[in-house]
């Protein structure tokens, strides 16, 4: 008996198995300053999700209820539905994990880029001020007192 809410779900995880896969190109891409290739891979994740979105309009009235969708069903399918419910929500972690880990390093490169701009004008500010200091004019200091 094939049950419209379970082929939902087995899409949805097919759908999560994609991201995150997905996800590990995006650490790749962003390990290595990948600009423009974690730009498309950013932009199939998107597709990859509004298909996750269209699937939870499919699944949601079940899962609201989920006490009673799962009595209505036979043993091995309410079997195959926790699965897969279990599958995506490790999924889920797996790739939630992977994105925090990657917006930590992007951040921590933001900092870096920004300590490294103001260095570069702290640097040049010195060398300005040493300039002026040994080669700038000076008021002459005549003592003209006897």
């Amino acid at each position: 008996m094939s049950d419209a809410v379970i082929e939902a779900l087995e899409e949805q995880v097919a759908c999560y198995r994609r991201l995150a896969k997905l996800a590990e190109q995006q650490h790749e891409h962003v390990q290595h300053a990948q600009t423009e290739r974690l730009l498309e891979v950013l932009c199939r994740r998107q597709e990859v999700l509004d298909d996750v979105a269209r699937l939870e309009r499919d699944i949601a009235p079940a899962r609201r209820k989920w006490s009673e969708y799962a009595a209505a069903l036979d043993n091995p399918q309410r079997q195959r539905a926790e699965l897969l419910l279990g599958e995506t929500r490790r999924l889920l972690e797996q790739i939630t994990a992977a994105d925090r880990d990657d917006a930590l390093m992007l951040q921590q490169r933001k900092l870096n880029l920004g300590r490294q701009i103001s260095a570069a004008r702290t640097a040049g500010q010195v060398n300005r001020n040493y300039a002026a200091a040994a080669y700038g004019v000076r008021s002459a200091r005549v003592d003209v007192g006897g």
